[in-house]
């Protein structure tokens, strides 16, 4: 027996193995692009089972609806707390937008299949590719089984869906593209290079710079010495911080007659005292970088004397500045927080001392800019660096501590989709028409619930970003993987008679 029908007998008898083939397939083509055009993950990953599914591989049918739910749920709880703002906000008009969209892609697809005459997996897979929502496949693959229909008829309309999403998910991609990009900033009369630059700086959409393995550092300690005639002479700590404009720069502590003392905001600050401030590089060089500017224009020792009296001179104590500090992520669930802006929030006192490094939203993590009229939410994470004395305040104003792990809450996860799951499997019957959630729209709804439920109580349900992402990517792809297996031998099949055709009505559904 040759290698090449060795591994095709070994597919065939651990279907497993041709499962992670498709997926490692799928990724490995699916990220590359064309100016900015590519298949996708999803896409990618389903030509490769078809493909692999031509040596006729059988593939178990609970793991299909086992990924899927894990998928639905984990897409669910990615956004169950901003789901449950935007309701309770502004969820009118989102829904009114929301139900205008849906009713938009569903009509046009309908309306050609039924001109055209497609069966419900044509039609399914159309509706799936043309408005690239990969996620209906699985949808409507629980709908068909709940037909009734014969073994071999529902398996015919089974194996249709992943023909018709193959052939117009390609155009659906490409096509929003050039309608986005170029027919809708024409039909708007916009700039769409100008409008995103202006949207970009409006945001503070900027590179960030620094960080972990990086030489520079935004926010930075140093240390002052108090000089004779100094203006912050007299003054508590939170008055000296206020002579600074447009920056946030705190007395963290101070050396006075040879003795470390931690500083509060109500210190007052004496001739000769060495003070560690922590702030923006920004605002401490221009500190420092004025005062050598005067120094060195001076030229003599007197007139040395003279200037540095004026205010304060950097000096090197490394006993003083040895402050221990964290980076800590805090999980805001405080209702008291919500929806303050950022610059509400710097004038709080839990606030002082502490500087916002990062604020991420969402299972995704999506970055959100630090501007002061930027809103913190429930469910948000922010990333504060500072004194751990500062941070222990901070957390107990925003929320709680969200240290670093990577353990996630299974037993929650398992629960909460089991719960949605049974809640789906619910069928009311009315006026003889039976009508159900689907296990699959019961785990969705365990999501959007349970993970608003972990932004205001976030005492159990912890699932890291990296797992959401798992559950949410490699969950729907596996499913992908196991539709493209199955229908792989029905495949070339259904191309050939449907071919060009199929291709050009799901373009037009675009």
């Amino acid at each position: 027996m040759g290698i090449t029908s060795w591994i095709a007998a070994t597919l065939r008898q651990y279907p497993e193995i041709a499962i992670f083939l498709t997926l490692a397939l799928g990724y490995y083509f699916g990220k590359f692009t064309f100016k900015g055009i590519g298949l996708g993950s999803v896409t990618a990953t389903l030509l490769a089972g078809v493909i692999i599914g031509q040596l006729g591989i059988t593939i178990s049918a609970p793991l299909k609806a086992t990924v899927f739910l894990m998928f639905l749920f984990a897409v669910g709880y990615g956004v169950g707390p901003q789901f449950v703002r935007g309701v309770a906000k502004d969820g009118l008009p989102q829904a009114l937008f929301s139900v205008v969209q849906c009713v938009l892609c569903l009509i046009a697809p309908v309306v050609i299949a039924k001109f055209v005459g497609y069966d419900l997996g044509y039609a399914a897979g159309l509706y799936s590719g043309s408005q690239t929502i990969s996620a209906a496949l699985g949808l409507s693959t629980d709908a068909i089984n709940r037909l009734g229909l014969a073994a071999d008829q529902a398996k015919r309309l089974l194996d249709n869906m992943p023909i018709a999403y193959a052939v117009t998910y390609m155009f659906g991609t490409v096509g929003s593209a050039i309608v986005i990009a170029l027919v809708g900033p024409a039909l708007l009369r916009i700039d769409l290079v100008a409008a995103c630059k202006e949207y970009e700086e409006k945001q503070g959409g900027k590179k960030e710079v620094g960080g972990a393995g990086m030489a520079w550092h935004r926010w930075e300690m140093r240390a002052f010495r108090v000089t004779p005639g100094a203006k912050v002479i007299g003054l508590r700590a939170i008055e000296a911080e206020a002579m600074v404009p447009n920056a946030r720069v705190f007395v963290q502590r101070l050396r006075r007659d040879g003795v470390i003392e931690e500083a509060t905001a109500d210190t007052v600050l004496r001739e000769g005292d060495v003070v560690a401030v922590a702030g923006s590089r920004e605002a401490l060089v221009s500190i420092i970088g004025e005062r050598a500017k005067m120094v060195a224009a001076a030229g003599s020792r007197d007139s040395f004397t003279k200037l540095a009296s004026e205010g304060t001179i950097e000096v090197d104590d490394p006993e003083l500045l040895s402050v221990p500090v964290e980076g800590v992520d805090i999980y805001v669930t405080n209702k008291e927080v919500d929806g303050k802006t950022l610059a509400e929030l710097a004038q709080r006192p839990a606030a002082r001392g502490v500087f916002l490094r990062k604020i991420t939203r969402g299972a995704t993590a999506t970055s959100i800019p630090i501007l002061p009229n930027t809103q913190v939410y429930r469910g948000d994470i922010v990333t504060l660096v500072g004194r751990t004395q500062d941070i222990a305040a901070a957390s107990k104003m925003l929320g709680v501590m969200d240290r670093p792990t990577d353990i996630a809450d299974v037993a929650f996860i398992g629960a909460a989709i089991t719960l949605g799951a049974l809640v789906g499997a619910l069928v009311l019957k009315i006026g003889g028409v039976p009508l159900t959630l689907s296990t699959a729209g019961g785990a969705l709804i365990a999501g959007l619930v349970f993970g608003w439920l972990r932004s205001v109580r976030p005492l159990f349900g912890r699932i890291p970003s990296p797992t959401v992402w798992f559950m949410n990517s490699v969950g729907l792809n596996i499913f992908i993987a196991v539709v493209g297996i199955s229908a792989g031998p029905g495949f070339v099949n259904g191309l050939k008679t449907q071919g060009i055709g199929l291709f050009l009505w799901g373009a037009v559904a675009t």
